[in-house]
């Protein structure tokens, strides 16, 4: 059994000491360092979509450095980059099967040489694949380059969740954990932007390095996990980074102290197969992978991947990149707004609203989709329609999963856990880009939409019968949660009658807490 048994008393001393309140310029600080591999990540997921008119149209724009190619040689680069739809639905989803490989990869990375070189490591594969992309000169190289910045999206995604839920602390971590989706977008919003701007596909690799770039300047300077630093024995500088990160006139023994008790427990008890089938393992797990399965399947990967398409088709009065634009904006505005609720209304509240929404709003687009075949024409309706899912999505089921991935795992399964729930987050992404395009020519414009409509619907149920409220919790609490919650029997099944569902449920581990709620 994994270790963490902590007392209740224990759990509700972290962090709380002296009533000095920690100060939160540098955890600010190393978020952001972490959160703009984020923005590199969300340049990936959002090229695709500027970049595939111009692919598909075959009017390649050629860099500077190409142009002492001959014009004949420049024709033929232009030929071999031609590519159809199938090409382009491998082009699209290709980064998804790389981040699989990174996400395998980061777990063991986080773990050995910690969060800090993985994410510098993750820029420079980041910076080369774009270098790829930029300057190939044949299809093979140009999706290469592709699955190789999306290694780099599986090894941030890995390493940046976790050194947050680490570093920060409870007052503030949805919030710095919620950064991670902010970036994202803005990342996607980026390439939407610059994409307008540029006219070339080559050329808006080129400006994709620059992310990469500031992301391993600025993760130069923060310091590392300290508790990376407890499990490796460098107890030293584990405290001088968790005093980094508190501020200087804040007392951090309570808390290092309990980092250390944490690690020897893990320590003498290490992880087997066995363990996973443990109540505070076994249940945060299946949580994660969920919200992540959900997070992709809700639809939103494809709408993504396929802006132009979804717009060309929808026959709106907008240019497909000024739609992209505006859809891109309102992300990035959502986003931001879901990081300043997630620590007052909560991560399930959030999660609720989310697919609730997602849900209206994406059955409306496949509303649309059905009375245009019946020669009807609402222009309006998709970019609407879109906005309110984008808005939905970015409010909850986009940096929800991730900040609940680094904060509701053990610490002794924190790298291995969060390695599996990024492989899952990148495999159901590369599913559902590829395969968007084929159902919905097997199912209509209409059928794929209302499929996704389903998709989230259950999402709906998930939440408000399984998903437990963390907000304003030390990871020591909701491990403990966890733990304690094994003998109910309320857990996955919810009773709405408050007096019979406390006459089945144990005590709660912090005040107001209760499986009904969680």
């Amino acid at each position: 059994m994994m270790g963490e048994e902590l007392s209740v008393e224990e759990s509700r001393r972290v962090g709380v000491a002296e009533g000095e309140a920690p100060a939160h310029a540098t955890q600010y600080y190393a978020a952001l360092a972490a959160t703009m591999g984020a923005l590199a990540l969300g340049c990936v997921i959002g090229y695709s979509s500027p970049a595939g008119p111009y692919l598909l149209a075959h009017t390649t724009a050629t860099p500077q450095l190409l142009t002492n190619l001959t014009d004949d040689s420049q024709t033929q680069v232009r030929e071999r980059l031609q590519l159809n739809q199938e090409e382009y639905n491998w082009f699209s989803s290709s980064p998804n099967l790389g981040a699989v490989c990174g996400g395998l990869l980061g777990g063991p990375a986080i773990n050995s040489v910690g969060r800090r070189a993985t994410m510098m490591t993750s820029a420079v594969i980041f910076v080369c694949g774009w270098l790829m992309i930029a300057f190939t000169n044949n299809l093979g190289v140009l999706v290469c380059g592709r699955v190789v910045t999306g290694v780099s999206m599986g090894l941030t995604s890995t390493a940046a969740p976790p050194y947050i839920g680490e570093l920060a602390s409870p007052d503030i971590r949805g919030t710095l954990g919620g950064g991670f989706q902010v970036m994202l977008t803005t990342g996607i919003l980026f390439t939407f932007v610059v994409g307008e701007v540029v006219s070339s596909w080559r050329w808006l690799a080129a400006w994709c390095v620059v992310p990469p770039t500031l992301y391993f300047i600025l993760v130069f300077f923060a310091k590392e996990s300290p508790t990376f630093l407890v499990a490796k024995g460098r107890h030293k500088e584990a405290a001088e980074s968790l005093q980094y990160f508190r501020g200087q006139h804040y007392n951090i023994q309570p808390e290092l102290d309990m980092m250390r008790k944490t690690q020897d427990e893990a320590k003498e008890t290490k992880a087997s197969l066995k363990d996973f089938g443990a109540s505070n393992i076994l249940k945060p797990l299946i949580i994660s992978l969920a919200l992540m399965v959900f997070q992709q399947f809700s639809g939103v990967p494809a709408v993504i991947f396929n802006m132009s398409t979804v717009f060309k088709e929808s026959g709106s009065g907008l240019s497909e990149g000024v739609s992209a634009v505006v859809v891109g904006v309102v992300q990035v505005v959502a986003t931001g707004s879901a990081t300043l609720l997630m620590d007052r209304a909560g991560r399930r509240t959030l999660l609720l609203l989310s697919a609730s929404l997602m849900t209206v709003s994406i059955v409306s687009l496949g509303i649309y989709f059905y009375v245009r075949e019946a020669g009807a024409t609402m222009g309006w309706l998709p970019l609407i329609s879109l906005i309110v899912f984008i808005t939905a999505f970015s409010l909850g089921f986009g940096p929800v999963p991730w900040v609940m991935m680094g904060e509701v795992f053990p610490g002794g399964v924190r790298e291995v856990t969060a390695c599996l729930a990024a492989a899952i987050n990148w495999t159901s992404a590369f599913i559902i880009t590829l395969i968007f395009l084929p159902i919905r020519n097997t199912l209509g414009d209409y059928g794929v939409y209302w499929l996704f409509g389903v998709v989230n619907l259950c999402a709906l149920l998930f939440t408000f019968l399984v998903v437990p409220e963390t907000k304003g919790k030390t990871l020591q609490e909701i491990t403990a949660y966890f733990r304690n919650s094994s003998n109910s029997t309320r857990f996955f099944v919810r009773n709405l009658d408050n007096r019979r569902t406390r006459e089945v449920t144990p005590a709660p581990v912090w005040p107001g807490a209760d499986c009904r709620r969680a």
